[in-house]
Formats: C-alpha cells, sequence, structure tokens
C-alpha cells in the first residue's frame, strides 16, 4: 500500500501522531489528506501546512463519521486510506463511574467500529480499502495503573483482527498500531511513567513506523519492537508473565 496518489483520512489529526502521519501521507504524494478532529481550528491548521482539508469532527458520533466519510467521498473521491487515530485516555481504577466507561469506550473502540460500518459496504464493490487503526501496546499487553484504557485498547485490536479476518478475502487491509510511549499531549508530565520503559518515541518516528508497515500491509504496526518480544513472554508463559507484571506495577507505585 503506497499513499501515492491516495486519498487519505486521518482521525485525531491535529496534534500527535494523528498529526505527524498527515505531514508524513502529504509528503509520500499523496491525492488529498482530510484532516478530521474535535479541535477544528487544530485541524485547519494541520490542513493549511499540508495543502489538505479539514473537518470538525466528534469520533464518538457516529452521524460525525458518516458525514466525513460521505464529504470526503463527494469532493475528492473514493477513500483509499482511512486512519481511525483519535483516542483518549481517561480513567483508572475499576471503580470509575459509569460515564467514563462509556466516554473512553465511545472513543476509543465506537469509533473504529463506526468507520469501519460505514466504509467497507463501499471499500468492498470498489475492490477493496485500508483501515488503520490506533490501539496501544496496551491493547496487546495492559495498562498498568488504568483498567479503562487498558480494556477500550484491547477492544480495539480484538475488532481490528475480526475485520482482517471477515473482510480480508474482499480486499480489505487492515493495520492495527500500537505503541508504547509517544511524546504527545496525552503523555505529557508523565515522561518516566511506566509505558516509556522502553523509552519516549517522537511521532514522526511512529508516523515512519506506519509508513513501512502499509507498504509490507502488515497487520501489527509496533513502533516500539520490544512489544513483539513481550507477546511473545505472555503467550509463551502467562502465569510467569502476570508475575512480571505485578513486580513492574509494585516498581511504579513506588
Amino acid at each position: 500500500m503506497k499513499v501515492k496518489d491516495k486519498v487519505v483520512v486521518v482521525t485525531g489529526g491535529a496534534s500527535g501522531i494523528g498529526r505527524a502521519m498527515a505531514h508524513r501521507f502529504a509528503r509520500d504524494g499523496a491525492k488529498h489528506v482530510v484532516v478530521a478532529d474535535l479541535a477544528g481550528d487544530g485541524a485547519a491548521k494541520v490542513a493549511a501546512e499540508i495543502g489538505g482539508s479539514h473537518r470538525a469532527v466528534d469520533v464518538s458520533k457516529e452521524d460525525d463519521i458518516v458525514s466525513l466519510i460521505e464529504s470526503t467521498e463527494r469532493t475528492h473521491g473514493p477513500i483509499d486510506l482511512f486512519c481511525s487515530n483519535a483516542g483518549i485516555g481517561l480513567g483508572r481504577g475499576i471503580d470509575e463511574p459509569d460515564t467514563v466507561w462509556q466516554k473512553i469506550w465511545e472513543v476509543n473502540v465506537m469509533s473504529h467500529v463506526y468507520a469501519a460500518r460505514h466504509l467497507v459496504p463501499r471499500m468492498v464493490p470498489r475492490g477493496g480499502g485500508y483501515l488503520l487503526n490506533t490501539a496501544s501496546a496496551a491493547g496487546l499487553l495492559s495498562q498498568i495503573g488504568s483498567v479503562t484504557y487498558a480494556v477500550t485498547k484491547h477492544a480495539a485490536v480484538a475488532l481490528a483482527e475480526w475485520l482482517s479476518i471477515t473482510h480480508g478475502h474482499e480486499g480489505i487491509k487492515v493495520s492495527v498500531l500500537c505503541p508504547q510511549a509517544v511524546r504527545t499531549a496525552m503523555t505529557a508530565g508523565n515522561e518516566q511513567g511506566v509505558a516509556s520503559v522502553d523509552g519516549m518515541l517522537e511521532p514522526d518516528d511512529v508516523a515512519e513506523a506506519v509508513t513501512q508497515a502499509l507498504d509490507e500491509e502488515r497487520f501489527l504496526v509496533l513502533p516500539h519492537p520490544e512489544v513483539a518480544e513481550y507477546m511473545k513472554r505472555k503467550a509463551g508463559d502467562y502465569d510467569r508473565w502476570l508475575a512480571g507484571m505485578r513486580r513492574l506495577a509494585a516498581k511504579y507505585r513506588g
């Protein structure tokens, strides 16, 4: 999958990983990049920087996703690559109120559902398309200190797996982006947190990893390659892995 001459949409594109991907896709010759974000002014700024267009979108609302898809295809042509990148970190313990659980679920999981629900039926008749869903290494391992984040990111990975299994034969390509710590607004003030155990990457590093994975049409995008080894350890001896994670949690509790 080369983005040259392709129509690309990036949600959460006003900053961080989304902004870096939008810039990278534009440099790589995308036909058009649509930058979507809840922060409409931020999306407009990025779009102006790359010669793309922007749209203010609340990804937790299905109608907003539908409108984004329809307006993009009406104006710029069929979407070749949809990067469902927007996400939030909200809540910590199991006792968070249902309103917190619902909000993070809507953004971190349902936004991907809405995109796939309305894009797959469009993409299949025209021979296929590409969905890139941003999850997290927390979706493959766990997130010490935030059950809401761990659970929703696991669900995001599960959805991407299902989409690949179910629609791969119809030309639907799927990749899931699973970094550890990246220097974004979400990690500001927590540069020494547990997610940064293998270093804090810059958003441009993540965009480079995404480009390489798209070129190879790989499902897992792992900007921190160590995550692959952790997954092997987890699968090889689950109880030992859990014991190690408990030790890591104790270390970061101080």
